[in-house]
């Protein structure tokens, strides 16, 4: 929950776990107090593994006795890493690891966490799912959700890597472009850009590089039509360069 901090419950989960957890730590109990809490009043408490990390950074994570070997985590700034039935301790060193060394926002650093316990042995029974949720205050599209990134794959031969693959198209429609990365569409490039369009059906009239209202209307339309209205401003008078290879190569695939 934004602002409030993440719950992960498994191992014969008590899946109330999530949302009273989050109520704890939106009320300002630490991961530790809650996990605390939520423990006291759970007779099954030792078959139960949880991790808890509030929206201060704190982390807490619990493995009970009764935990299929191996079962266990760590917890650092920020993050808290477990899991039972695993190869061994390695497959959640090596996550906490990756995650602390590891630059960049959330959601890559837990992607490259994940790929190193699947490294390091992961699962011993094999791969099946992976998942990646990360919330983020008005994150959602258009700002009308909290929910920033919701990507699942339930089952797959290679679920991390098919994971990652969906995390890339994520970027592609959702990622906000640097600065430096925005094209300012004039001249050449907006000619270029002119004829792509036309190739594609939005645009009629000639590429003479110059913004005028035709131009604004059908570029707008490819924009809204290719789903990139969350990463480029409708009324946007630049390109960024990830969508303008896309753009180049959807016009290159159209012609054969």
């Amino acid at each position: 929950r934004a602002g409030a901090g993440a719950v992960a419950t498994q191992s014969y989960a008590n899946v109330s776990y999530g949302p009273r957890g989050l109520d704890l730590m939106a009320a300002g109990v630490s991961a530790q107090e809650a996990l605390e809490q939520l423990l006291a009043d759970d007779p099954d408490r030792e078959l139960r593994q949880v991790g808890i990390v509030d929206g201060r950074g704190g982390a807490a994570t619990f493995t009970g006795s009764g935990c299929h070997a191996w079962a266990g985590g760590r917890t650092g700034p920020g993050y808290a890493a477990q899991g039972n039935i695993l190869a061994g301790p390695e497959v959640v060193d090596a996550m906490a690891e990756t995650f602390e060394s590891t630059q960049g926002p959330l959601a890559a650093r837990l992607l490259a966490a994940l790929a190193a316990g699947d490294r390091a042995g992961g699962d011993r029974r094999g791969r099946q799912s992976a998942a990646l949720l990360v919330v983020k205050e008005r994150g959602g599209y258009g700002g009308y959700t909290d929910r920033f990134i919701d990507l699942r794959v339930d089952d797959h031969v290679d679920p991390v890597g098919e994971l990652q693959r969906l995390y890339e198209i994520w970027r592609l429609y959702f990622e906000k472009p640097a600065p430096e990365d925005r094209l300012p569409l004039e001249g050449a490039l907006l000619g270029e850009l002119q004829e792509l369009m036309h190739l594609l059906g939005y645009y009629q009239g000639p590429a003479h590089g110059q913004w005028d209202e035709a131009t604004r209307q059908a570029y707008a339309t490819l924009i809204g039509n290719e789903n990139f209205e969350e990463r480029i401003p409708l009324d946007a008078d630049w390109i960024d360069r990830n969508v303008l290879e896309y753009v180049r190569d959807l016009a290159r695939r159209r012609q054969g």
